[in-house]
C-alpha cells in the first residue's frame, strides 16, 4: 500500500522566525534589563539519537543553523534507541531523537519525557546479497519473507542492541510466529550500529533489516541490494519507520537544559527545520520525509499510543 502522507506545509523561506514550542524571550546581548526570557547563548544541548540520523549526516545539516542562530553548541551522542533513552533516563541528555514508538511510550509513561513530537519518517527494508538464497526478492509480505529466510537458514545479521531497528525486527519475527531463541547459527547477533551491521552483512553475504536512509547513504560502499521494500516504495506498512523527538522532563532531572531543549524541538519541527529534512539527499535519493507539519495534525503523537482509550477505564 502506498504511503498516504499528510500534507507537508511548503517552506516559505529560511529567514523567518522559528517557532520555539512554548519557549519565549531567548534573550539577546543588548543588555536590556527588561528582557526576562531565558538566556541560552553560549550553552550546550546534549542530544541522544539513533545511529541512523547521525551516520547519514542529516544532523550536521540540521544542527548548524540552530547553533549559528542562538550561539549554542549541540553535542550529539549516537546510540541505539534503547541506549539513547537510557542515557536520558539517567539525566545525561536534554533531548532525545529516536525511532521506536513502544520504547518512547515507556519513557513517557515512566515520567522521563515530555512534549513529544512526530518528526519525520522513512521505512525499513530487507537487504541482502544479490544471490538472494532464500528467494525473497520482490516479496510483498514481510512475514512470508522472514519465514523463507528462517526456513532456508540463510544468514541474517541482527542489530541485537535494543535499538529502534532491533525492536522492529523482533516485532516482525514475532508477527511471523517465529522465535529467535530457537534459531541456529545462521542468526547472527551483530551488536552494532546500523552502518556496522550493513558492513557485516555485506562481508558475510547475509540478510539484514535496515532503515532505508542508512542503506541509501552507504549503498556504494557495500555489496547489498534491497529485496523487500517498505511502504515508501509501496511495500508492506509494517515496515514504516517513524522518528520522534522528546524533551527530558526537568521535573525529574532539574539540571537538564529544558529551555534549550524546547528551543531545539521548536526549531526542528518548524518550517525551516522540516524543509531541511525534506530536502536532504544522498546520491540524489531522499533519505527522510518530514512529518511534523500537517494540515491535519495527529494528536496521538503527544501521548503514549492508546492513551485515553475506552479500555483504560475498564
Amino acid at each position: 500500500m502506498a504511503i498516504q502522507r499528510r500534507g507537508f506545509i511548503a517552506a516559505v523561506g529560511t529567514g523567518g522566525a522559528v517557532g520555539l514550542a512554548g519557549c519565549t524571550g531567548l534573550g539577546d546581548d543588548t543588555g536590556d534589563s527588561d528582557n526576562t526570557g531565558p538566556e541560552i547563548s553560549g550553552e550546550t544541548l546534549t542530544l541522544t539519537t539513533t545511529t541512523s540520523t547521525y551516520d547519514t549526516g542529516l544532523l550536521d545539516e540540521l544542527n548548524a543553523p540552530f547553533e549559528d542562530r542562538y550561539g549554542v553548541t549541540v553535542v550529539t551522542v549516537a546510540q541505539g534507541t534503547g541506549a539513547a533513552l537510557e542515557t536520558a533516563r539517567n539525566g545525561d541528555s536534554d533531548v532525545v531523537m529516536v525511532h521506536a514508538r513502544s520504547l518512547e511510550d515507556e519513557f513517557m509513561e515512566d515520567g522521563f519525557g515530555v512534549n513529544r513530537r512526530d518528526l519525520m519518517f522513512n521505512d525499513f527494508v530487507i537487504v541482502g546479497n544479490s544471490d538472494d538464497p532464500a528467494g525473497v526478492g520482490g516479496e510483498e509480505d514481510i512475514e512470508a519473507a522472514l519465514t523463507a529466510i528462517a526456513d532456508a537458514e540463510s544468514e541474517f545479521v541482527s542489530r541485537g542492541d535494543n535499538s529502534g531497528t532491533h525492536t522492529k525486527e523482533l516485532e516482525l519475527w514475532d508477527a511471523a510466529g517465529l522465535t529467535i531463541e530457537e534459531f541456529g547459527e545462521w542468526y547472527i547477533d551483530g551488536g552494532g550500529g546500523m552502518g556496522e551491521i550493513l558492513n557485516q552483512a555485506s562481508m558475510q553475504e547475509a540478510y539484514t533489516l535496515a532503515d532505508r536512509g542508512t542503506y541509501l547513504d552507504m549503498q556504494d560502499e557495500i555489496d547489498l541490494e534491497i529485496h523487500v521494500e517498505g511502504p515508501v516504495k509501496d511495500g508492506p506498512d509494517e515496515l514504516m519507520n517513524t522518528y520522534g523527538i522528546v524533551a527530558v522532563n526537568p521535573a525529574v532531572h532539574e539540571h537538564v537544559n529544558y529551555d534549550l531543549a524546547m528551543a531545539y524541538i521548536g526549531y526542528i519541527t518548524s518550517v525551516e527545520g522540516q524543509d531541511i529534512i525534506e530536502s536532504y539527499t544522498s546520491a540524489g535519493e531522499q533519505l527522510f520525509f518530514a512529518e511534523a507539519l500537517s494540515e491535519d495534525p495527529e494528536f496521538q503523537q503527544y501521548v503514549p499510543e492508546g492513551w485515553g482509550s475506552s479500555t483504560d477505564d475498564e
